[in-house]
């Protein structure tokens, strides 16, 4: 496939933009960027995807979200409005994963899949957990992803909340998921050893994670100090702020995504960029629950890989980059913070760092060698859009409402924002009439 008269932007470590550009694709790879009249010669059988002068960029990744939360849009908490973040997860979250079944988590994944496909997100990293049904709770997502054609990395997130058998049981699906995944491998799905977060996983449950994961050649995927609450509980239990009882156990490394890191100290930083570990950022989760606003450029200046997630919001990647380069400047009042070119290195740059733990090829940028997930914008810019300004073209202009086309791996999900692999209706109507019955258990556990 050869996609022809666009203007494209490379987000390379350069940042090129190439008006009248073309990228050919072979597979699920990209081979050659360049000039359309130079690849139309190059390449004379190609079939052609004219961009009709659209923009023409990678697609977009995020780092961290949970599926299995689409079906609190709307549903009203029982009882008192919650405080605090710990009355968040015990009266909602906490909730509404029990009464989750694996028809339910598989829905809950079809909607968001179709929300990413519509928005240009083409490379997700989940993050799932449905404690009263986690056997194949991953190969119901799985299913999902392989469905939507996106690109998908998973995990189930263990946790001592729901007593020794459910933990045992959540180690056992990941280890069962990461293995299968070794055994059978495909380039859309990844897997990873998820754990909720410190605080609801006490030491013979954080040592029987290591251990199970032992010789898998993998890392793991945790939430860390997104509230003060996470930091005081480990001092108190432990002795040891968060991070540095992470370390204790091996958890930390290259391998490891930490989520959130909004309540770390100077030490707990050092400790993330002595080991490699990456961390991910979601800006309007932190925002719509009140816990705080990471030291993300405080991260960033000691080489930490610091990437972009929703935490389960829309799949709207470019409302994510809007959402932190507001929040930022106002959190520190100061116009000067997370300047867009930063921003969009952890966009794209430093997210698709984070996507190599889970896939074999490069994401995040039109390059050879690159998987082929590409996205379309009818956006076009009444100002020079330039190798200088496109970062802050992307942070006031474009958004996901943009996309027509979206690629993934060489194959074309959605045309001309006609869906090619999903059939939403159809998904929604489903989704409707599971809806009810996960609300109405959640209102039994109040």
């Amino acid at each position: 496939m050869l996609i022809t008269n666009g203007t494209v932007l490379t987000f390379e470590t350069q940042g090129r933009v190439i008006p009248n550009g073309a990228v050919y694709v072979e597979g699920d790879t990209i081979v050659e960027v360049g000039g359309t009249a130079e690849l139309v010669a190059k390449y004379p059988q190609a079939s052609q995807l004219d961009a009709a002068g659209k923009i023409v960029m990678p697609g977009m990744v995020c780092a961290h979200t949970h599926f299995y939360g689409a079906f609190a849009r709307g549903m009203a908490i029982p009882g008192e409005p919650p405080e605090n973040f710990m009355q968040i997860l015990e009266r909602l979250w906490w909730k509404i994963d029990r009464a989750l079944t694996l028809e339910d988590s598989r829905y809950s994944a079809l909607v968001a899949l179709v929300d990413a496909v519509r928005h240009g997100t083409t490379t997700l990293i989940d993050h799932h957990a449905s404690p009263t049904h986690i056997d194949g709770s991953l190969d119901a997502l799985a299913e999902a992803a392989t469905q939507s054609g996106l690109r998908v990395g998973l995990c189930y997130e263990v946790t001592d909340r729901n007593g020794p058998a459910g933990a045992q049981a959540g180690i056992a699906e990941n280890v069962r998921f990461i293995k299968q995944r070794q055994a059978q491998p495909d380039p859309k799905l990844g897997a990873s050893f998820g754990l909720h977060a410190a605080f609801t996983l006490n030491d013979e449950v954080l040592a029987a994670c290591v251990e199970a994961a032992g010789g898998l050649d993998t890392g793991f995927h945790i939430h860390v100090a997104e509230d003060k609450a996470d930091e005081s509980l480990s001092l108190q239990r432990y002795g040891l702020r968060v991070a540095q009882r992470l370390e204790k156990f091996g958890i930390l490394g290259p391998k490891t995504l930490v989520a959130h890191a909004i309540h770390i100290d100077e030490t707990e930083a050092d400790l993330f960029a002595a080991t490699g570990t990456k961390i991910s950022h979601q800006p309007r989760s932190n925002m719509n629950n009140a816990v705080g606003v990471a030291a993300v450029e405080r991260l960033l200046d000691k080489g930490i890989t610091v990437g972009l997630g929703n935490d389960g919001f829309t799949n709207n990647m470019f409302s994510e980059i809007h959402t932190a380069y507001l929040l930022h400047r106002v959190s520190r009042n100061d116009p000067r913070v997370m300047p867009g070119d930063r921003l969009i290195g952890m966009a794209f740059a430093n997210n698709a760092q984070i996507a190599s733990l889970f896939f074999p090829k490069p994401v995040g940028a039109l390059a050879p060698g690159a998987f082929a997930d590409i996205i379309l914008l009818d956006y076009y810019p009444y100002t020079p859009l330039t190798e200088g300004n496109f970062p802050w073209q992307l942070v006031f202009g474009m958004d996901g409402s943009h996309v027509t086309h979206t690629i993934c791996g060489g194959q074309l999900l959605m045309e001309d924002r006609r869906l090619l692999t999903l059939d939403e209706a159809a998904i929604a109507a489903r989704a409707m009439e599971l809806a009810p019955g996960i609300w109405q258990r959640v209102q039994e556990m109040a």
